[in-house]
């Protein structure tokens, strides 16, 4: 027995019988032999972790453009702090951390640069639609390693795909609209209490708004304090789902509803705010003005992958897959004069 079937069976042993356990996964796109240390969902996150787009979500907005400050969260460090969230619930739950923590870390790498703004851009530009979710597919699927994709496992590219629905439920009762996985579900709620929690406490640094804005409802229910309202709502997310378990990933309908609330709060005051939506509408007009330029002068610029993708959808790719400073760059080389002297 290997270190890998050593590790499996430790699985075996010691996951909840609602666990997705790495031997029983629905395998590869490419069949690929068995590593002898690492199990199947082991490899997906390393493969995560070294690929380009991981690398490039430090350079990617969250909700602040390019903020004066060194701590406003990034792409980046919004991925790292769903991992953590996602890992301290799945180890609570006795689920595959490995399996979770790989589709935490893969589920943004198709956000483009400047935001939701960005996206919002493609979106109206691209014949027949644009979102981060199905771009984050796209990418582990087509894109990394020059067109070969990541050969990831079904179980991980189903819970980056089916991670978010935007503003929609985020626990759907439509299990079509879910990931089939538990682990998927945890990662699932675990980006929007993230997200509600860290983009509030940015908005508070940028002076948006005010913490005692907060409508007094959510602060009675999920405290007033950032580690406060994430440790309430893990908590509820565990006791949850062990109350009901584990026939999926719940919570109570009284913290349900104040995270539900939270979020929309930040919808009206924050993601929707002109101001601090001031310099992403910028941003609409550079998107736009390089997807029309890239159209007429692909050439060198690019890929020619995936085959046979129409070369709307893989302009769309190229700029997806900027970073904010190289979008801007480009930008400036394109359509500024430069200095020569």
């Amino acid at each position: 027995m290997n270190i890998r079937e050593q590790i499996e069976e430790i699985e075996r042993r010691v996951l909840s019988p609602r666990a997705c356990l790495s031997v029983n996964s629905r395998g590869r796109q490419r069949p690929e032999q068995p590593h002898p240390i690492r199990t199947a969902f082991q490899r997906d996150r390393d493969r995560i972790i070294h690929s380009k787009s991981f690398r490039r979500l430090k350079h990617k907005t969250q909700v602040f453009l390019s903020p004066f400050g060194d701590h406003y969260r990034t792409r980046l460090t919004h991925t790292l702090e769903v991992s953590q969230i996602a890992r301290t619930i799945a180890r609570a739950l006795r689920l595959n951390e490995d399996l979770t923590e790989a589709i935490a870390l893969g589920h943004d790498l198709g956000h483009t640069p400047f935001g939701h703004s960005g996206e919002e851009t493609l979106n109206e530009l691209l014949p027949g639609g644009f979102c981060h979710y199905e771009q984050s597919l796209r990418v582990v699927d087509k894109l990394e390693y020059e067109g070969k994709g990541l050969n990831l496992t079904y179980e991980v590219r189903e819970g980056i795909h089916k991670h978010s629905k935007g503003r929609g439920e985020i626990l759907d009762d439509d299990p079509e609209n879910m990931p089939s996985t538990l682990e998927g579900q945890v990662v699932r709620i675990s980006d929007v209490i993230a997200y509600v929690n860290h983009d509030l406490d940015d908005a508070i640094r940028a002076g948006l708004i005010k913490e005692d804005s907060i409508p007094s409802k959510i602060v009675d229910i999920l405290g007033k304090m950032h580690a406060t309202r994430i440790d309430r709502l893990v908590m509820d997310v565990v006791e949850t789902s062990l109350k009901n378990r584990l026939e999926r990933i719940a919570m109570s309908p009284r913290i349900y509803q104040a995270l539900i609330d939270l979020r929309e709060f930040l919808y009206e005051r924050v993601y929707l705010n002109q101001e601090a939506r001031a310099d992403l509408v910028k941003t609409k007009k550079i998107i736009k003005e390089l997807y029309d330029y890239f159209l007429k002068n692909s050439e060198g610029w690019v890929k020619e992958y995936p085959k046979g993708d129409p070369l709307e959808r893989r302009v769309a790719d190229f700029i997806a897959g900027m970073t904010d400073r190289y979008a801007l760059s480009i930008y400036e080389e394109i359509f500024l004069p430069g200095t020569r002297f």
